[in-house]
Formats: C-alpha cells, structure tokens, sequence
C-alpha cells in the first residue's frame, strides 16, 4: 500500500506542472486576451491597412473557431467586404492543425485535473492531505523552474523558442506565412511574445499559490513521504 501512495504522489508532482501550464493556455484562448493585447502601447499597426477594430473581429472569429464545435467551413465562409476569403488555403490548413492540437490537449487538462481533485479529496478522506500538500508543493517549484528556462529562452531568443515549439507541434513548415497573409497581420511576433510572457506569468502565479496551499496542507499532518 506504501509504494501505491507513492506512485499516486510522485504522479502528483508530474501532474501539476502540465497541468497549470495548460490552465495557462487555456485562459489565453479568450476574446479578453485579443482586447487587451490589441490595445497595448507600442503594440504594432497593420501594415496592410487593418484597423484595430477589424483584428479585432477577425481575430475574436478565429479564436471562437478554435473552440467551438465546427468544421474549417466557420473560417471558410469568412469574407472580407469586397468577397474575398480572409484566410487562404495555407492559412486555413494551419488552423485546423492548431484546433487539432488545443481540441486534444483541452481533455487531456480536464482529466489531469480532475486527478487532482480525486488525490485530493482522497488524502482528505484518509487523512493523509500532508502528503498530498507536500506533492503539490514539489509540483508547484518544478513549474517555476520551468518557467525560469522558458523566460530565459524569450530573453535570449525568442524567434529561435518560437521557431522550436512550432516545429515540435507541427509538421514541416505548415506554420511559415508571408507577412501580408491574414493570420501575420493578425498576430504578429509581437503578439506571441506578449502571449508566452502572458502564460509563463499566469502560470507562475498559479505556482506560487499552490505552494502555498501546499504549505498549508502540511501543518495538518506530519508528511509521511
């Protein structure tokens, strides 16, 4: 019984760190994260002519694709005003790749959290919520140090941490556009920047706060690990 409750804790410690950097993820799929990040200083114009407002709505359609039930039709029947589509095939091709990708990890968030919640409510029911704080403390300092690694990478490249999480996701050069295509204009490389920096930062508030739950759970019990 010992080495379960090991197995189930040491998973525990794995858990955590995918799972709040995909919590992380997760809250940056949202029309929120486009209006705020639309509206920084020093965030660049089109140089094609799109207004703020128009990445706006683009970019809302594109992020409500991502995360809605439909076929690559919702983005096909995208139109500009003068009937072209807003996406070419390239484009569109990529987009389903990129839906292919969230609509996979997105279950796999859930169950790695609801996990969680049945370690938890287990160690709670046994009396052993010290060791499983104890976990969650491990989980939440390997998060941070991942985020250490992932911040020095932005730091000292982030084209080169761009470059290398595309070609781990996606096959050949599948995510390689001309800077006139829509998904460029919509989201340059300032915008993953500022959307890495924005998970990285999420998640180490998450961290901080785990450990310190952590903490918490410890006094309730001496850890037994």
């Amino acid at each position: 019984m010992k080495l379960i409750w090991k197995i189930i804790f040491a998973l525990v410690m794995i858990v955590t760190p995918v799972f709040l950097l995909l919590t992380s993820v997760r809250a940056l799929v949202n029309p929120l994260f486009l209006q705020i990040e639309y509206s920084l200083p020093g965030f660049p114009d089109d140089p094609f002519g799109f207004t703020r407002e128009e990445r706006l709505k683009w970019a809302t359609l594109s992020v409500e694709y991502l995360m809605n039930d439909s076929d690559i039709t919702f983005l096909e029947n995208l139109k500009f005003n003068n009937g072209q589509t807003i996406y070419n095939d390239r484009e569109l091709s990529h987009m389903e790749d990129v839906k292919n990708l969230l609509q996979t990890v997105i279950p796999i968030w859930i169950m790695l959290g609801l996990y969680l919640v049945m370690v938890g409510l287990i160690t709670w029911r046994v009396k052993r919520l010290a060791d499983f704080g104890h976990a969650l403390s491990a989980g939440g300092w390997t998060v941070l140090g991942l985020i250490a690694v992932m911040t020095i990478g932005v730091a000292l490249s982030f084209s080169a941490l761009f470059t290398g999480f595309h070609r781990l996701f996606f096959e050949g050069d599948t995510w390689l556009f001309y800077t006139s295509d829509t998904l460029i204009r919509l989201f340059p490389l300032r915008f993953w920047r500022d959307a890495f920096l924005f998970v990285g930062a999420l998640t180490v508030i998450e961290a901080l706060l785990l450990i310190l739950l952590g903490r918490y759970l410890q006094r309730s019990k001496r850890v037994t690990l």
